[in-house]
């Protein structure tokens, strides 16, 4: 009888420490958190003020809990308090939230009361991963394999020598058999007969009168085409391409990252002028992008653009260490590339805005310009060609109802194209 008493005490006690292990395991699990969930949480909620290696807003969180563990001693309880609410850490007297508050100004941190124990696990197993290696790192590995790789074969310039040094040997071989002949000759005592009594080609030439005519009617017409077409050429400066004080890539900005070019130039749509941005606009996203993290090239790589981002911040006058203007600014000189003639009227308002134009229509594909150059001519015929073949969108667009209506009439047809709006009259650009 005791034993099988004995025998239901043993199996109960294991169930209980089953339970307990699985109890155990579970918050251990809970605690540890998920890395990629706490990654779209801590982008979603975090990133607009910290960054994991650098002082932003706020500090730099990689490894935030051990280092609060290892320096103050203070454990997660505490980070869910400081998260949920900091405002009422920091009145409650607590040491180490009001030391982080006067460091940074006395600016308060967000409060997330929305946050889970769950959801603060998980970004706080997002911080604690290691730091990985740079991709541009990996790339330039990568990149130098490669080169290794066909540095084994026959370079095009080795297979061009090669063929002029046999071109070389060649004609030499042919002086040498000729002269061998010609000695030849001399020992027999052989006679070469020589050409006589032929007129030199370049005299028959310049004796033929048609043939002069012909040549000097060639030669003035050549002569007219090329000054005419140099001439056509002045103040075009279609592919210009200077080099800015400070890249900026539009491929990066506009391509990569989807920024709209009425962001940066936004006076294009209330305004004669697309303007040029001030460093402000530039500010309101490189005092958190301090870094380059995409695409990169051997001739543009992260180190160039990291450097270019720190032009940028000598010119506004920003401490990135201290997250804070100094006062010392400095003007950026930029080089402009689109200029029309005085006498030329252009509104950028009346394209943009009225008319619903795409800045490609007449900047080509700057999305794809690692470099900005200026992609159309300009000239008048090229902005009569475009008035001609394209059609006013009148579409929900008040501001043409009343004349589309009455133009339609007169010429017969649906669709009007700037012509026959009035965009060929001298008055609309010259005035």
């Amino acid at each position: 009888m005791k034993k099988v008493i004995h025998r239901k005490s043993s199996r109960n006690f294991l169930r209980l420490g089953l339970i307990v292990l699985l109890a155990f395991t579970t918050s251990l699990s809970a605690q540890e958190g998920d890395p990629a969930k706490g990654k779209s949480l801590f982008n979603a909620n975090c990133a607009a003020c910290h960054q994991l290696d650098k002082k932003m807003t706020g500090p730099a969180l990689r490894q935030v809990e051990s280092r609060l563990s290892d320096e103050q001693g203070l454990d997660r309880d505490w980070l869910y308090s400081w998260i949920r609410n900091s405002s009422g850490l920091i009145k409650s007297g607590d040491a180490y939230a009001n030391k982080v508050y006067n460091e940074f100004g006395g600016a308060a941190m967000t409060a997330f009361p929305q946050l889970s124990d769950e959801d603060i696990n998980n970004i706080l197993a997002y911080t604690a991963e290691e730091k990985k290696a740079p991709a541009a790192q990996a790339a330039a590995t990568g990149a130098a394999a490669q080169t290794t790789q066909a540095s084994g074969g026959i370079s095009n310039e080795i297979i061009l020598g090669a063929l002029a040094i046999l071109f070389i040997l060649l004609a030499l071989g042919l002086y040498l058999v000729n002269k061998t002949l010609r000695r030849f000759a001399a020992a027999k005592n052989i006679e070469l007969e020589l050409e006589t009594g032929r007129k030199p080609l370049w005299k028959a030439f310049v004796e033929n009168q048609f043939l002069m005519i012909v040549v000097a009617i060639f030669f003035l017409l050549s002569s007219a085409y090329f000054a005419y077409g140099y001439l056509m050429q002045v103040g075009v400066d279609q592919g210009y391409q200077p080099v800015q004080p400070i890249h900026f890539s539009h491929k990066v900005h506009a391509g990569d990252n989807g920024v709209d070019c009425k962001y940066c130039h936004s006076s294009a749509r209330v305004s004669k002028t697309s303007g040029i941005p001030s460093l402000n606009v530039c500010m309101n996203c490189h005092k958190s992008i301090y870094e380059y993290n995409g695409e990169t090239t051997p001739e543009y790589s992260k180190e160039f653009y990291d450097g270019e981002i720190k032009k940028l911040y000598a010119a506004a006058g920003w401490d990135d260490a201290e997250q804070k203007y100094t006062g010392d600014s400095k003007p950026v000189k930029w080089v402009r590339i689109h200029n029309l003639p005085d006498f030329a009227y252009f509104n950028h308002s009346q394209h943009v805005t009225v008319a619903g134009v795409e800045c490609q229509t007449c900047h080509g594909p700057v999305e794809e310009m690692e470099i900005m150059y200026q992609h159309a001519p300009l000239t008048m015929g090229w902005c009569i060609n475009c008035h001609r073949e394209t059609n006013v969108d009148v579409k929900d667009n008040g501001y043409y109802e009343k004349i589309h209506e009455e133009l339609s009439k007169k010429y017969g047809v649906d669709n009007l194209t700037a012509a026959q709006m009035g965009g060929l009259e001298c008055g609309k650009c010259h005035y």
